[in-house]
């Protein structure tokens, strides 16, 4: 039972707790298991009208669903792709994600964009094209993988959109949070979240609460105008009731509209040249909050930049232009990050005579 709801969990579907609010528990195994087996029946019908043994496919169709939770952001992915189809049925006015439980939400929120790497390091998408066109029995399976990758994209690129998305930051008012309050921002930019408010707990911690605001207030530059701070109050009973929540009065602001951190990257043409003759440099920059300067790294993944920020790694894709390039410099000066790209003669179209 949900003891604040008062309604007892179901997990996986809605359940009403008052005339203008739901509950939908997530229950990740269950998620796993149930996509899992659509699709092995999809693998189980490829194998079975292919008249040749499919190397693979056999063995694929034999694991087990709960051995796949150690795919990387499997099981975060589902959880995602799920909240995307409720928050696009039409069903509801609003969706409210509570990610406290996470043991760490950056994570848990890049899951869509893990798994589409992964996918297309371990099967990637010219490949299953060409598996296709070889054998048309591998279209049924190829065109499921093609969904699920198609998939992943539009949940990373649903939770950057500032105009659909309002992230909340909740921190304790305590030092703790005070010293985790920049690793929360980085990683917000280097994803490009678009953070709506930074709200501190008083019933958490409550040593400094005023502290805690003026030191977020400090890390937040002039791009984060649409950022809004403030508190919420202690309260003096128990929150175990949705009458009591309301009471604490707290009013979340809505989608701004203003992309953030990568989703606000800019790609600048400059004005030298880049390894051939004829051809452009590229830069591409966004800003980006670095704690520890000493602790950034950067690398290359197809057509994903890997950025690491203090510990925490994340794939931006590329612009289509860049794609085609290779990188050359990377600088953080004045609070963005940039990175220096010239095409790479390789794959770049020959300039005709």
């Amino acid at each position: 039972m949900c003891e604040w709801a008062r309604v007892y969990r179901r997990p996986g579907e809605p359940l009403a707790v008052s005339k203008y609010l739901h509950l939908l528990t997530l229950d990740r195994l269950d998620l796993v298991e149930k996509t899992w087996s659509a699709f092995v029946d999809v693998l189980e019908h490829t194998a079975g009208r292919s008249k040749h043994v499919l190397p693979g496919v056999s063995t694929l169709a034999g694991i087990d669903a709960a051995e796949l939770t150690s795919l990387p952001g499997i099981d975060d992915f589902l959880l995602l792709r799920r909240i995307r189809d409720e928050a696009t049925s039409g069903r509801w006015h609003r969706i409210v994600v509570d990610a406290s439980g996470c043991g760490d939400v950056l994570q848990f929120l890049r899951g869509g964009s893990v798994l589409g790497q992964a996918l297309n390091r371990f099967w990637p998408r010219h490949r299953r094209l060409a598996a296709a066109a070889e054998r048309p029995v591998m279209a049924q399976l190829t065109a499921a993988v093609d969904a699920l990758d198609r998939d992943c994209a539009d949940v990373a690129e649903l939770f950057t959109d500032p105009h659909a998305v309002a992230m909340h930051l909740v921190l304790g008012a305590e030092d703790r949070s005070r010293r985790l309050a920049e690793h929360y921002l980085a990683g917000a930019d280097v994803m490009g979240l678009p953070l709506a408010s930074i709200l501190v707990n008083r019933g958490v911690g409550a040593e400094d609460a005023d502290g805690v605001v003026a030191h977020v207030g400090s890390l937040l530059g002039a791009g984060d105008a649409q950022v809004r701070v403030g508190t919420v109050e202690r309260s003096a009973e128990a929150i175990d009731r949705m009458a009591r929540v309301r009471k604490l009065g707290v009013r979340l602001p809505g989608p701004h509209g203003v992309p953030r951190g990568s989703a606000a990257s800019r790609v600048d043409v400059l004005g030298g040249e880049g390894a051939r003759p004829g051809t452009p440099a590229y830069r591409l920059s966004w800003p980006q909050r670095l704690p520890d300067p000493d602790s950034l790294a950067l690398g290359r993944s197809g057509d994903d930049l890997l950025v690491t920020v203090s510990g925490f790694r994340h794939p931006v894709r590329l612009p289509s232009v860049l794609r085609r390039c290779t990188v050359t410099d990377a600088a953080w000066e004045q609070g963005r990050l940039s990175v220096g790209f010239v095409p790479d003669p390789a794959v770049w179209p020959q300039r005709q005579p």
